[in-house]
């Protein structure tokens, strides 16, 4: 193939990730690409229909056509909604710390009122 175009299609999974380098022709879509990769029998757990793709990061259809030097990512579908977990996070941080006491030995204090074990407390 003199006018080839070199792609990779890149899959991660937590445990492992798969880059696999190929040729393809001009025209190619990024489908083509995936299915030539040979990456859907690796990870049967891939579904075209499902899984959300793109190209070096930017979201992309499975019809788009390929470009020398692409790579065609196949995305994981998320496991939690990304601003549903900002949001918990943000009103767990608004929320007051009610109710903690630490105790602390005053060593100043004991020091002035002479060994009696003063134990000064921090309401935060």
């Amino acid at each position: 193939m003199d006018d080839a175009l070199n792609v990779e299609v890149a899959y991660a999974r937590p445990d492992q990730q798969q880059i696999v380098a190929l040729q393809v022709v001009p025209g190619c879509t990024i489908q083509n690409a995936i299915e030539q990769s040979g990456i859907l029998q690796q990870y049967p757990e891939i579904r075209l229909d499902k899984n959300k793709v793109g190209i070096f990061g930017k979201l992309s259809q499975l019809q788009t056509r390929l470009r020398a030097g692409d790579r065609v990512e196949i995305y994981r579908p998320l496991l939690a909604d990304p601003k549903a977990v900002r949001r918990k996070r943000a009103a767990r941080k608004s929320q007051p710390l009610s109710g903690i006491v630490l105790m602390v030995m005053a060593p100043a204090i004991r020091d002035l009122q002479s060994a009696s074990g003063s134990i000064s407390y921090l309401f935060v």
